[in-house]
This record gives structure tokens, C-alpha cells and sequence, in this order.
């Protein structure tokens, strides 16, 4: 497929359509968490557990790429775990840490929930040729990159820095 003609669109326009991408997703992901008996937080954690595969995470780990400290992430393990969407298993290299794996029948009951939505979103991205997919994807890279970076900043609240 060679893609599709598209309008003409200003930076403005883009950070608009953004802007309300990231709402509906917002609104979007409470409401599946919510469907799943989770909150946004820990469904976003589970989400990484499940990102990580095989190459199980420490409670380190998890702090670390949902911007939380690990005292936070004990509590959302426990509530993960209450629920039925991980296990936490020894580390078999340092017995001191933990490793932190998904439940199975947890997968199944997420990726049913969020198959559909895919579905739609792959379809979507079949309107699009490889040379767009490309550009879109280094976008979303870099624009996830830009984020971080500000989220840090935010969570140094150093005076002296700019927003």
C-alpha cells in the first residue's frame, strides 16, 4: 500500500490532535482499568511486567520506568499480586531481590480486554505506507523520549529549573 493523501496540517493543528489522542487515552485506560479491577497506575505497572516477558523485572526495575519510588511500587505489587496479575518470585542470581512475573490467566483476561481496540489500531495503521509508519514511529519514539525527560525534570522540583 502507498498510503493515503492527507491534509495539510500545522504544528498546531498536530499538537492539537495530540493533545486529544492522549485525552481519549487517558479516559480510555481508566475505564479498561477499571473493567479489570485495577487503577491507572497499576495496570500501566502490569503493562511493563508484561512488556519484560521472560527477562522478569525487579520491584527496582518497576519504580524506575513507572516514575514511582520503590516504596509505591511495594504497595502496587501487593495490589497486583491481591488481585491475581503477578507473582513474585526470588531472584535466582541475589536472593535478596525479587523478580516479578505475570499470572497467565491475567494475560489472557488483559489482552482480551484491549484486543479489539488493536485490532482497530492495526487496521488503522494499514492505511499507512512503510515510509509513514516510519516517520509515525520515530515520532512516538522521540515524542516518548521528550516525555520522560520531563517527567524527570518535574520529579527533581528543582526551583532553579525550568519546565
Amino acid at each position: 500500500m502507498h498510503g493515503t493523501p492527507r491534509p495539510a496540517a500545522t504544528g498546531a493543528q498536530a499538537l492539537s490532535a495530540m493533545d486529544h489522542l492522549i485525552a481519549a487515552h487517558l479516559i480510555g485506560q481508566q475505564e479498561l482499568a477499571r473493567r479489570l479491577g485495577l487503577n491507572v497506575t497499576d495496570l500501566t505497572c502490569f503493562a511493563f511486567v508484561l512488556e519484560a516477558g521472560e527477562d522478569l523485572l525487579t520491584a527496582g526495575d518497576l519504580a524506575a520506568r513507572a516514575h514511582v519510588t520503590t516504596g509505591a511500587v511495594t504497595g502496587i505489587l501487593k495490589r497486583l499480586e491481591r488481585a491475581g496479575y503477578v507473582t513474585r518470585r526470588p531472584d535466582p542470581a541475589d536472593r535478596r531481590r525479587v523478580r516479578v512475573a505475570a499470572v497467565p490467566d491475567a494475560v489472557v483476561r488483559v489482552e482480551a480486554v484491549y484486543a479489539g481496540h488493536y485490532e482497530r489500531l492495526t487496521e488503522l495503521f494499514g492505511d499507512y505506507s512503510p515510509d509513514e509508519l516510519s516517520v509515525l514511529t520515530d515520532w512516538f519514539t522521540r515524542a516518548t523520549t521528550l516525555a520522560h525527560e520531563y517527567l524527570e525534570k518535574l520529579n527533581r522540583n528543582d526551583p532553579e529549573e525550568e519546565c
